[in-house]
């Protein structure tokens, strides 16, 4: 199994090279093709006096100079927002129906930039259908794949997210099935997928771990850090707040404090 299509969302920001170089060395891994996706935003969310086809240009020639020099067949998707009419988190969204993996950036507190709305990765996540990476904002990550760990909680949410996973996984070294003890009788499901996951070829060992008063985003954080992961895999679980699907609280701590990417699927 593999990827063959992927969509990375671009930007004016710093941390978007970074992102990029990722989303080239995942194509290339895989031999997948690697679209860019770029909005102009304008004039709601850019000042007006920016230049803004000359910034667009700027993230195009970067993008076809990274994936050119290592060979990714790529292609530039570039959409004016004002023209479409519909939400950035739309445009991102109508293009992820048609590749098998979405990345993003994640949200940067304080962000100046402004090319990007905040809280899109939630909004990709819930309205795509398809696997997203996120890649936090600070730091490179290019060895992503090397030392996953998966936050298991046997239901819909987690098990879409190993499936999804199951590409990525299968370069790793050993991947930790980790389950956060609530209390529930047993911990037999982290085992069982193990046993899964061994079908497909990828080595993984089953770990718990007791959940505290520090909550749960802050237990995966931790374990994160203690295991040397490079990776976390989650399932993005959501409910209704006012009519609107919004994600769950560990999900959205995640996101605020991710350390490393994380591959969420709804």
């Amino acid at each position: 199994m593999s990827l063959k299509e992927i969509l990375v969302v671009l930007d004016n920001s710093p941390q978007c090279a970074s992102r990029l170089e990722l989303a080239v060395a995942l194509a290339r891994q895989h031999g997948a093709s690697l679209a860019g996706l770029y909005v102009i935003t304008h004039p709601f969310y850019e000042p007006m006096h920016d230049d803004v086809q000359a910034r667009a240009a700027e993230v195009q020639g970067m993008f076809e100079s990274v994936a050119g020099r290592d060979g990714v067949v790529a292609k530039w998707i570039g959409v004016e927002w004002n023209v479409v009419g519909v939400t950035v988190a739309e445009i991102v969204n109508l293009h992820a129906h048609y590749v098998d993996l979405v990345i993003v950036g994640q949200d940067q507190q304080g962000d100046v930039d402004g090319s990007v709305p905040h809280g899109l990765p939630e909004r990709v996540i819930l309205g795509s259908g398809r696997p997203v990476l996120i890649v936090p904002y600070t730091g490179s990550h290019l060895i992503m794949s090397e030392r996953p760990m998966i936050s298991w909680k046997a239901g819909r949410e987690s098990t879409r997210a190993v499936n999804d996973a199951l590409p990525l996984l299968q370069y790793a070294g050993e991947v930790c099935v980790l389950e956060v003890n609530t209390g529930d009788a047993g911990n037999k499901a982290g085992r069982w997928l193990c046993e899964h996951l061994a079908a497909h070829g990828i080595k993984a060992q089953s770990k718990d771990v007791a959940a505290t008063d520090i909550g749960i985003g802050d237990v995966l954080l931790n374990r994160l850090a203690v295991e040397g992961s490079t990776l976390l895999v989650m399932g993005a679980f959501a409910h209704v707040r006012l009519g609107t699907p919004t994600l769950g609280d560990v999900a959205r701590h995640i996101l605020k404090h991710m350390t490393v990417p994380v591959l969420m699927s709804h």
